[in-house]
């Protein structure tokens, strides 16, 4: 049996038990299409990020794409570069935003993408909510959000506290990469249960899934099937995704082969279909047990 058998109730809710105080108004990011992308760590986030910034640079939008992971490495395919966060350039001043330039914590990518790693709190301390946080002041304190068409939050992990959900905060679609496995779409579940919890409160919805490096979608079909969610975009375990991340490029930079050009044309695709803002049914999270009973043990 599982430990947790059924989904809180979080209608009317920020989540049960949440002490999250709601979204200063001033920091809201306005007149522009903010997307987060979340899934199972390790699954092509970042990938999956990196080449939507690519695909919409690529229709004429201007983009921001904010990493919201330690590991600062959302936006190297980008730039060819691991950047400094945020937060380790906030410290260095101690903290006088004003003394910062854009420049400082900006580097423009391929196709004019404005890319920022946010970084997070030293391992076992804070809140990547507050780096969020701070990352979005820095930028409308520059004017950075008033010249943008796209932005993109890229955000660490799994749901894993409601710091990590902070984008949810202001995003427009949530949208979620998955693999056509088990565990993934355990975390998919989840997570669907977070934005549903979020969009008590706040805009967000749910824009759908991409199954990605994953040769079949039969499981994320039947999940999606089951739970009234959707299956917007499939990337297939090609190596040219692969070959694209060691030469830390997006796949609009790598040489137009076979692969690299139907990969090009399935992001596109989903940056034209998100861009357009097409409805999704509103899916209900599954119980834990149902999960294992439709995709886990006989």
């Amino acid at each position: 049996m599982s430990p947790r058998d059924e989904i809180p109730n979080l209608r009317g809710q920020d989540g049960e038990g949440s002490v999250q105080v709601h979204l200063d108004p001033s920091m809201k990011i306005e007149n522009t299409m903010v997307f987060s992308v979340y899934g199972k760590g390790g699954i092509g986030k970042s990938t999956t990020s990196s080449n939507l910034s690519a695909a919409f640079a690529s229709m004429g939008k201007r983009v921001l794409q904010i990493g919201c992971d330690p590991k600062h490495d959302s936006t190297f395919t980008l730039t060819g570069r691991l950047q400094p966060t945020v937060i380790d350039i906030l410290r260095d001043v101690d903290f006088h935003a004003e003394e910062l330039r854009p420049e400082d914590f900006v580097t423009i990518g391929w196709g004019g993408v404005k890319c920022v790693e946010a970084g997070g709190p030293p391992a076992g301390t804070g809140c990547g909510g507050y780096v969020v946080g701070q990352t979005v002041k820095l930028l409308k304190q520059h004017h950075l959000l008033e010249e943008t068409d796209v932005v993109i939050f890229d955000v660490l992990g799994d749901v894993v506290c409601g710091g990590f959900a902070a984008p949810l905060q202001h995003a427009d679609r949530a949208v979620i990469v998955t693999a056509n496995d088990f565990d993934s779409i355990y975390a998919m579940n989840r997570i669907i249960a977070a934005v549903q919890a979020k969009s008590a409160n706040y805009k967000v919805r749910l824009a759908g899934c991409i199954a990605n490096r994953s040769r079949e979608t039969n499981e994320v079909d039947r999940f999606c099937e089951r739970a009234g969610f959707k299956r917007i975009g499939h990337m297939p375990d090609v190596d040219a995704i692969r070959r694209s991340r060691l030469k830390k490029k997006t796949l609009f930079e790598m040489d137009a082969d076979e692969d690299v050009l139907a990969c090009r044309k399935e992001y596109l695709r989903l940056a034209e279909a998100l861009w357009t803002g097409q409805e999704v049914p509103t899916p209900l999270p599954l119980p834990d047990r149902e999960i294992f009973e439709l995709l886990g043990f006989d």
